[in-house]
Protein backbone atom coordinates (compact mmCIF):
# COMPACT_ATOMS: atom_id res chain seq x y z
CA UNK A 1 0.00 0.00 0.00
CA UNK A 2 1.03 3.58 -0.54
CA UNK A 3 -0.26 5.04 2.69
CA UNK A 4 3.20 5.87 4.02
CA UNK A 5 3.70 8.00 0.94
CA UNK A 6 1.59 10.71 2.57
CA UNK A 7 4.77 11.87 4.29
CA UNK A 8 7.22 14.16 2.51
CA UNK A 9 10.35 12.93 0.75
CA UNK A 10 12.77 14.70 -1.59
CA UNK A 11 11.57 14.53 -5.17
CA UNK A 12 15.09 14.21 -6.56
CA UNK A 13 14.22 12.52 -9.86
CA UNK A 14 11.49 14.99 -10.69
CA UNK A 15 13.57 18.00 -9.70
CA UNK A 16 16.38 16.84 -11.98
CA UNK A 17 13.87 16.20 -14.73
CA UNK A 18 12.35 19.65 -14.46
CA UNK A 19 15.78 21.25 -14.37
CA UNK A 20 16.85 19.42 -17.51
CA UNK A 21 13.86 19.95 -19.74
CA UNK A 22 10.24 20.93 -20.08
CA UNK A 23 7.48 18.93 -21.69
CA UNK A 24 5.23 21.86 -22.40
CA UNK A 25 5.05 22.49 -26.11
CA UNK A 26 6.88 19.33 -27.12
CA UNK A 27 6.36 17.80 -30.53
CA UNK A 28 3.31 15.69 -31.29
CA UNK A 29 3.68 11.99 -31.94
CA UNK A 30 1.03 12.17 -34.64
CA UNK A 31 -1.01 9.54 -32.81
CA UNK A 32 -4.58 9.87 -31.62
CA UNK A 33 -7.82 10.85 -33.32
CA UNK A 34 -6.51 14.32 -34.08
CA UNK A 35 -2.82 13.45 -34.27
CA UNK A 36 -2.21 15.48 -31.13
CA UNK A 37 -0.76 12.96 -28.71
CA UNK A 38 2.64 13.93 -27.26
CA UNK A 39 5.73 11.90 -28.08
CA UNK A 40 5.86 10.69 -24.48
CA UNK A 41 4.00 10.86 -21.20
CA UNK A 42 5.58 11.26 -17.77
CA UNK A 43 4.42 9.39 -14.67
CA UNK A 44 5.55 10.12 -11.13
CA UNK A 45 5.42 7.30 -8.59
CA UNK A 46 5.78 7.65 -4.85
CA UNK A 47 8.13 5.67 -2.58
CA UNK A 48 6.69 2.59 -0.91
CA UNK A 49 8.35 2.15 2.48
CA UNK A 50 6.86 -1.33 2.82
CA UNK A 51 8.51 -2.60 -0.37
CA UNK A 52 11.97 -1.38 -1.40
CA UNK A 53 11.60 -3.25 -4.72
CA UNK A 54 8.72 -1.03 -5.83
CA UNK A 55 10.79 0.83 -8.49
CA UNK A 56 11.53 -2.47 -10.25
CA UNK A 57 7.89 -3.47 -10.10
CA UNK A 58 6.82 -0.07 -11.41
CA UNK A 59 9.02 -0.70 -14.44
CA UNK A 60 6.71 -3.56 -15.38
CA UNK A 61 3.73 -1.23 -15.17
CA UNK A 62 5.48 1.49 -17.17
CA UNK A 63 6.44 -0.92 -19.95
CA UNK A 64 2.90 -2.25 -20.10
CA UNK A 65 1.41 1.24 -20.41
CA UNK A 66 3.91 2.19 -23.11
CA UNK A 67 3.07 -0.92 -25.12
CA UNK A 68 -0.68 -0.52 -24.76
CA UNK A 69 -0.80 3.21 -25.48
CA UNK A 70 1.85 3.08 -28.20
CA UNK A 71 4.01 6.00 -27.09
CA UNK A 72 7.01 6.31 -24.78
CA UNK A 73 6.44 6.51 -21.03
CA UNK A 74 9.03 8.01 -18.71
CA UNK A 75 8.81 7.42 -14.98
CA UNK A 76 10.19 9.28 -11.98
CA UNK A 77 10.31 8.28 -8.34
CA UNK A 78 8.85 11.15 -6.39
CA UNK A 79 7.73 11.93 -2.90
CA UNK A 80 6.89 15.63 -2.53
CA UNK A 81 3.32 16.09 -3.60
CA UNK A 82 3.77 19.87 -3.68
CA UNK A 83 6.51 19.65 -6.32
CA UNK A 84 4.54 17.10 -8.31
CA UNK A 85 1.45 19.30 -8.33
CA UNK A 86 3.40 22.31 -9.58
CA UNK A 87 5.00 20.13 -12.27
CA UNK A 88 1.59 18.92 -13.38
CA UNK A 89 0.25 22.47 -13.43
CA UNK A 90 3.12 23.51 -15.71
CA UNK A 91 2.56 20.54 -18.02
CA UNK A 92 5.81 18.78 -17.12
CA UNK A 93 4.19 15.61 -15.81
CA UNK A 94 1.01 13.91 -16.91
CA UNK A 95 0.15 11.23 -14.35
CA UNK A 96 0.99 10.94 -10.66
CA UNK A 97 0.00 8.94 -7.62
CA UNK A 98 -1.91 11.22 -5.28
CA UNK A 99 -3.29 11.36 -1.77
CA UNK A 100 -6.73 12.91 -1.18
CA UNK A 101 -5.26 16.29 -0.24
CA UNK A 102 -2.80 16.32 -3.13
CA UNK A 103 -5.61 15.41 -5.54
CA UNK A 104 -7.66 18.32 -4.19
CA UNK A 105 -4.72 20.68 -4.70
CA UNK A 106 -3.91 19.28 -8.15
CA UNK A 107 -7.53 19.59 -9.21
CA UNK A 108 -7.55 23.24 -8.20
CA UNK A 109 -4.13 24.14 -9.60
CA UNK A 110 -3.78 21.81 -12.58
CA UNK A 111 -7.30 20.73 -13.47
CA UNK A 112 -6.32 17.18 -12.53
CA UNK A 113 -8.81 14.35 -12.86
CA UNK A 114 -9.05 11.05 -11.01
CA UNK A 115 -7.83 8.17 -13.16
CA UNK A 116 -7.56 4.72 -11.53
CA UNK A 117 -7.34 3.18 -8.05
CA UNK A 118 -6.18 -0.30 -6.99
CA UNK A 119 -9.13 -2.29 -5.67
CA UNK A 120 -9.89 -5.83 -4.50
CA UNK A 121 -12.30 -7.44 -2.09
CA UNK A 122 -9.42 -8.74 0.02
CA UNK A 123 -7.31 -5.58 0.26
CA UNK A 124 -6.98 -5.06 4.04
CA UNK A 125 -9.02 -2.21 5.44
CA UNK A 126 -6.85 0.74 6.35
CA UNK A 127 -7.65 2.96 9.32
CA UNK A 128 -6.10 4.46 12.45
CA UNK A 129 -6.65 3.15 15.97
CA UNK A 130 -6.63 5.20 19.15
CA UNK A 131 -4.64 3.22 21.71
CA UNK A 132 -3.71 3.43 25.38
CA UNK A 133 -1.88 1.15 27.82
CA UNK A 134 -3.50 -2.21 28.27
CA UNK A 135 -3.90 -1.77 32.04
CA UNK A 136 -5.13 1.83 31.94
CA UNK A 137 -8.62 1.64 33.44
CA UNK A 138 -9.12 5.42 33.20
CA UNK A 139 -9.16 5.55 29.38
CA UNK A 140 -11.78 3.48 27.62
CA UNK A 141 -12.98 5.79 24.84
CA UNK A 142 -11.76 8.86 22.98
CA UNK A 143 -13.88 10.99 25.33
CA UNK A 144 -11.59 9.83 28.15
CA UNK A 145 -8.58 11.36 26.40
CA UNK A 146 -9.40 14.80 27.79
CA UNK A 147 -6.59 16.01 30.02
CA UNK A 148 -4.23 13.24 28.93
CA UNK A 149 -0.85 13.25 27.15
CA UNK A 150 -1.40 12.27 23.52
CA UNK A 151 0.85 11.45 20.56
CA UNK A 152 0.33 12.06 16.84
CA UNK A 153 2.90 10.97 14.24
CA UNK A 154 3.59 14.15 12.25
CA UNK A 155 1.60 16.89 10.61
CA UNK A 156 2.10 15.47 7.10
CA UNK A 157 0.81 12.00 7.99
CA UNK A 158 -2.69 11.13 6.88
CA UNK A 159 -3.07 8.11 9.14
CA UNK A 160 -0.95 9.49 11.97
CA UNK A 161 -2.46 12.97 12.15
CA UNK A 162 -5.11 14.15 9.68
CA UNK A 163 -7.59 11.31 10.11
CA UNK A 164 -7.31 10.98 13.90
CA UNK A 165 -7.53 14.74 14.28
CA UNK A 166 -10.60 14.75 12.05
CA UNK A 167 -12.21 12.02 14.13
CA UNK A 168 -11.57 13.91 17.37
CA UNK A 169 -12.91 17.18 15.93
CA UNK A 170 -16.01 15.61 14.40
CA UNK A 171 -16.96 13.26 17.25
CA UNK A 172 -16.08 15.50 20.19
CA UNK A 173 -16.90 18.88 18.60
CA UNK A 174 -13.42 20.25 19.24
CA UNK A 175 -11.87 23.37 17.75
CA UNK A 176 -9.39 22.22 15.06
CA UNK A 177 -7.28 25.33 15.58
CA UNK A 178 -6.74 24.54 19.26
CA UNK A 179 -6.53 20.76 19.47
CA UNK A 180 -2.70 20.66 19.51
CA UNK A 181 -2.44 23.33 22.20
CA UNK A 182 -1.55 22.05 25.65
CA UNK A 183 -4.38 22.48 28.11
CA UNK A 184 -7.18 22.85 25.56
CA UNK A 185 -8.31 19.20 25.33
CA UNK A 186 -5.08 17.28 25.84
CA UNK A 187 -2.70 18.05 28.65
CA UNK A 188 0.18 17.80 26.17
CA UNK A 189 0.57 16.80 22.52
CA UNK A 190 3.66 15.04 21.14
CA UNK A 191 4.65 14.37 17.53
CA UNK A 192 6.70 11.16 17.48
CA UNK A 193 7.62 11.10 13.74
CA UNK A 194 6.71 7.42 13.26
CA UNK A 195 3.95 4.93 14.03
CA UNK A 196 6.35 2.52 15.80
CA UNK A 197 7.52 5.36 18.04
CA UNK A 198 3.93 6.18 18.95
CA UNK A 199 3.05 2.56 19.56
CA UNK A 200 6.05 1.80 21.75
CA UNK A 201 5.71 5.13 23.54
CA UNK A 202 2.25 4.10 24.70
CA UNK A 203 3.35 0.58 25.61
CA UNK A 204 6.23 1.98 27.69
CA UNK A 205 4.12 4.69 29.33
CA UNK A 206 5.85 7.70 27.75
CA UNK A 207 2.40 9.14 27.00
CA UNK A 208 -1.13 8.08 27.79
CA UNK A 209 -2.48 7.46 24.32
CA UNK A 210 -1.70 7.76 20.63
CA UNK A 211 -3.08 7.42 17.11
CA UNK A 212 -1.47 4.45 15.33
CA UNK A 213 -2.33 2.92 11.97
CA UNK A 214 -3.88 -0.53 12.37
CA UNK A 215 -1.38 -2.24 10.07
CA UNK A 216 1.53 -1.18 12.27
CA UNK A 217 -0.12 -2.74 15.30
CA UNK A 218 -0.70 -5.99 13.41
CA UNK A 219 2.89 -6.08 12.14
CA UNK A 220 4.43 -5.60 15.57
CA UNK A 221 2.15 -8.17 17.15
CA UNK A 222 3.00 -10.70 14.45
CA UNK A 223 6.72 -10.03 14.88
CA UNK A 224 6.37 -10.45 18.65
CA UNK A 225 7.76 -6.93 19.11
CA UNK A 226 4.66 -6.09 21.11
CA UNK A 227 2.73 -7.98 23.75
CA UNK A 228 -1.05 -7.91 23.14
CA UNK A 229 -1.56 -6.96 26.79
CA UNK A 230 0.63 -3.86 26.43
CA UNK A 231 -2.05 -1.82 24.68
CA UNK A 232 -5.79 -1.61 24.20
CA UNK A 233 -7.77 0.01 21.40
CA UNK A 234 -10.32 2.61 22.47
CA UNK A 235 -11.53 3.91 19.11
CA UNK A 236 -10.75 4.22 15.41
CA UNK A 237 -11.06 6.53 12.43
CA UNK A 238 -13.12 5.98 9.31
CA UNK A 239 -11.50 3.85 6.61
CA UNK A 240 -8.72 5.66 4.78
CA UNK A 241 -8.92 5.40 0.98
CA UNK A 242 -5.91 4.25 -0.98
CA UNK A 243 -3.94 6.68 -3.11
CA UNK A 244 -5.20 7.10 -6.67
CA UNK A 245 -3.51 7.93 -9.93
CA UNK A 246 -4.56 11.30 -11.30
CA UNK A 247 -4.08 12.74 -14.78
CA UNK A 248 -3.78 16.20 -16.31
CA UNK A 249 -7.23 17.32 -17.35
CA UNK A 250 -6.05 19.17 -20.48
CA UNK A 251 -4.66 16.08 -22.19
CA UNK A 252 -6.48 14.78 -25.30
CA UNK A 253 -9.58 12.86 -24.27
CA UNK A 254 -8.72 9.83 -26.37
CA UNK A 255 -5.24 9.71 -24.80
CA UNK A 256 -6.69 9.90 -21.28
CA UNK A 257 -8.96 6.99 -22.15
CA UNK A 258 -6.08 5.01 -23.64
CA UNK A 259 -3.99 5.50 -20.48
CA UNK A 260 -6.91 4.47 -18.28
CA UNK A 261 -7.47 1.36 -20.40
CA UNK A 262 -3.78 0.49 -20.14
CA UNK A 263 -3.87 0.65 -16.34
CA UNK A 264 -7.05 -1.41 -16.20
CA UNK A 265 -5.60 -4.12 -18.45
CA UNK A 266 -2.49 -4.55 -16.26
CA UNK A 267 -2.78 -7.93 -14.52
CA UNK A 268 0.66 -8.68 -13.05
CA UNK A 269 -0.13 -10.60 -9.86
CA UNK A 270 3.43 -10.18 -8.51
CA UNK A 271 3.02 -6.42 -8.72
CA UNK A 272 -0.31 -6.33 -6.92
CA UNK A 273 0.73 -8.84 -4.27
CA UNK A 274 3.85 -6.83 -3.44
CA UNK A 275 2.40 -3.33 -3.56
CA UNK A 276 -1.24 -3.86 -2.63
CA UNK A 277 -1.02 -6.93 -0.41
CA UNK A 278 -3.09 -9.21 -2.63
CA UNK A 279 -2.56 -10.70 -6.10
CA UNK A 280 -6.28 -10.21 -6.73
CA UNK A 281 -6.08 -6.41 -6.85
CA UNK A 282 -6.48 -4.61 -10.15
CA UNK A 283 -6.73 -0.99 -11.29
CA UNK A 284 -10.27 0.31 -11.76
CA UNK A 285 -11.50 3.68 -13.03
CA UNK A 286 -11.89 6.00 -10.05
CA UNK A 287 -15.35 7.34 -9.29
CA UNK A 288 -15.59 11.12 -9.09
CA UNK A 289 -16.80 10.98 -5.47
CA UNK A 290 -14.05 8.61 -4.32
CA UNK A 291 -12.45 11.19 -2.01
CA UNK A 292 -15.65 13.03 -1.09
CA UNK A 293 -15.80 11.95 2.58
CA UNK A 294 -12.10 12.55 2.99
CA UNK A 295 -12.32 16.05 1.52
CA UNK A 296 -15.20 16.83 3.89
CA UNK A 297 -13.10 15.63 6.83
CA UNK A 298 -10.13 17.73 5.71
CA UNK A 299 -12.40 20.76 5.44
CA UNK A 300 -13.63 20.12 8.99
CA UNK A 301 -10.10 20.45 10.38
CA UNK A 302 -9.23 23.40 8.12
CA UNK A 303 -6.54 21.34 6.38
CA UNK A 304 -7.51 22.68 2.96
CA UNK A 305 -7.12 26.36 3.79
CA UNK A 306 -4.70 27.90 1.33
CA UNK A 307 -4.63 24.71 -0.74
CA UNK A 308 -6.21 26.26 -3.82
Amino acid sequence: MYKNSFKSFLLIGLILFLAACGKTGEASSGKGENGDWPEEIAIVQMPNEDNPNSPTLHTQLREHIAEEVGIDVVEYQGGSYAVGIEAMASGNIDVMLASPMSYYQAQKKAGAELLVTPQADDIPEYYTSFITQGDNDDINSIEDLEGKNFAFVNAASSSGYLYPKGTLVQELDLDPALIEQSGYFFENVTFTESHPNSLMGVAMGDFDAAAVVNGQIDQMLEAADLNPDDIKIIGRTQSIPDASYIIRGDMPEDLKQAIEDAFVSFEDEEYFAALHQTPNARFYPTENNYYEETIEMLETINALEGAE
